[in-house]
């Protein structure tokens, strides 16, 4: 029976709950960075560190194996707040008993869009990262909270990956197991997560109304070993050790004595994940239609934990819709020299965690939600992502119009144009810009029927569509 251990290492870009109108640079106007840096050592401290550091000795002393997926904006604060972690995760991949697994730049939500090039780019980002910072290439795929469906596997096999990896759950094996590989109908190979094994150290380790409480590196080893199937993928988020559940819960301990007590059974072995590719073949086909797109997140296992409900998809929606309208100017954007930075700030939006905390479900997911969110309601998470939206496009809109004025002074000098003060336009729904449109055009009619003059050659288009 071959063993993989897999950890998602994650943090947001969390963001300001209220805008700063006074800040000229976007990064600070929207993004929390205080709270952030705040967050990040705090979980350094208690989690990263503590169990680098450990995992390190682990491979020194019993030739451990782990996997790890760290998203791009995981080290872009690592790189800003605390280096000394990415500097572990290095030596960590320098021993060659780490694998790195890719998965989304920006723990997106881009593979649910109708088009593929954003989620492409994300991935191909994230391919980047990990070849300039470790000198790694990845072999195996994890998309963001292992969403999956058979046109995700399909891309995620068109751009070179040979596995990827999604949550095994009954609804899409029926009477199978998820302690096999299995394959899609592309003929990519499909890693399955053992959600009751992984959650009984992710969720339930310090639960002491379990009836398995307390858990031991012993008794999870026997479990492990009675285990009927081919290989055991166990996946949770590195924050367990140390975070989730704190140091005084013994969560160490387990981990620490873990390797030995495997060890014990000779039909135990653990590896990375590309030896299980390499050394198993597929058992069947598994067919997730997108229409039932799965994860591993809440109850249900699908996209309800970020898509739900109303104010979720809104938010999606309008998010999309943004990104075209950015694209669609990014020849004008570029020539000012902006894109880079408003396109950097459209992908922080796209984090998936930023929807997440809008989730308003009841009973224990709910309490994961809350758990994550840095927002006292779902409603409050919803108001500030939506402002945070609707004021970024302003910014984008105000600047083309802008370039446009700025292009007709060049060409014509003194030609007059309508000017919409910034405080007049905060204080309407940005619909009034609309309005600005319609005046401005009138303007320009008027002018030209009482001069009678053809010299302006522009037509009347608004810069802002």
């Amino acid at each position: 029976m071959l063993l993989t251990f897999n950890f998602e290492v994650h943090q947001p870009h969390r963001l300001n709950k209220d805008i700063d109108q006074e800040k000229t640079n976007l990064w600070e106007k929207y993004v929390d960075v205080r709270l952030n840096k705040e967050v990040f050592n705090k979980v350094a401290e208690k989690c990263y560190i503590p169990t680098n550091e450990l995992i390190l000795d682990l491979i020194d002393e019993y030739d451990f194996k782990v996997n790890y997926s760290i998203t791009g904006v995981f080290i872009e604060q690592a790189l800003e707040f605390n280096e000394y972690v990415l500097d572990l995760f290095k030596d960590l991949v320098k021993t060659g008993n780490v694998e790195l697994i890719a998965e989304t730049y920006h723990h997106s939500l881009t593979s649910l869009y109708e088009d593929e090039e954003e989620f492409i780019e994300d991935i191909e980002m994230h391919r980047e990262l990990y070849k300039d910072l470790f000198n790694y290439k990845a072999k195996i795929f994890r998309n963001t909270e292992l969403i999956y469906n058979n046109r995700i596997a399909k891309i995620a096999k068109d751009v070179g990956f040979e596995a990827i990896f999604t949550e095994g759950i009954e609804k899409i094996l029926g009477w199978r197991s998820p302690n096999y590989l299995y394959h899609s109908p592309d003929g990519m190979k499909v890693l399955l997560r053992n959600y009751r094994l992984s959650d009984d150290i992710g969720f339930r380790f310090s639960a002491k109304d379990w009836d398995q409480y307390p858990l031991t590196a012993d008794k999870y080893a026997t479990w492990l070993a009675s285990t009927p199937g081919e290989v055991i993928n166990i996946y949770m988020d590195y924050e367990t050790f140390g975070e989730h559940h704190w140091k005084e819960t013994g969560i160490f301990e387990f981990l620490k004595h873990l390797p030995a007590e495997i060890g014990k059974y000779e039909h135990l072995e653990v590896v990375n994940v590309s030896e299980v590719v390499e050394r198993l073949e597929p058992r069947g086909e598994l067919y997730v239609h997108e229409f039932s797109t799965i994860s591993w997140a809440d109850t249900e296992r699908d996209v309800s934990a970020w898509l739900g409900n109303e104010m979720q998809r809104i938010s999606f929606e309008k998010l999309k819709s943004l990104g075209r309208f950015i694209k669609k100017n990014e020849e004008k954007l570029k020539m000012c020299g902006k894109f880079k930075e408003i396109y950097k700030i459209y992908k922080v939006l796209q984090t998936s965690d930023n929807l997440y905390y809008q989730s308003i479900k009841g009973l224990c997911d709910m309490n994961v939600h809350n758990y994550f969110s840095h927002f006292d309601t779902p409603f409050d998470a919803y108001a500030t992502y939506l402002n945070t939206l609707y004021d970024f496009e302003y910014h984008i809109k105000t600047l083309l119009l802008n370039i446009k004025s700025n292009r007709r002074k060049k060409e014509h000098g003194s030609v007059e144009l309508y000017r919409v003060e910034k405080e007049d336009l905060m204080k309407k729904n940005l619909n009034s810009l609309e309005e600005a449109e319609s005046i401005y055009n009138e303007k320009e009619n008027d002018k030209k029927n009482r001069s009678g003059s053809e010299n302006d050659k522009y037509d009347n288009e608004f810069i802002i569509a």
